[in-house]
């Protein structure tokens, strides 16, 4: 695993806790290093919930971004 990729890994699982706690979860597929964007795959109630973009962007991405400032965007996938 890349070290890109494992920081991403740690910041996702800084907020991973509250998704779960609502019955979803995210999980990291890939980090493009070249664009610096990362894909996330919802899962569980994160899946089909209205709100899951916002919580990609809102929360999920400005966290991602606070701890790895390489990563310009965090895309579902």
């Amino acid at each position: 695993m890349s070290d890109l990729r494992e920081r991403v890994q740690q910041a996702l699982d800084k907020i991973r806790p509250g998704l779960q706690s609502d019955g979803g979860d995210a999980e990291l597929v890939e980090v493009d290093e070249e664009t610096g964007i990362a894909s996330v795959r919802m899962t569980g109630a994160c899946g089909g919930c209205p709100m899951s973009t916002m919580t990609l962007k809102m929360g999920i991405e400005r966290t991602i971004r606070a701890h790895v400032p390489e990563i310009k965007e965090v895309v579902a996938v």
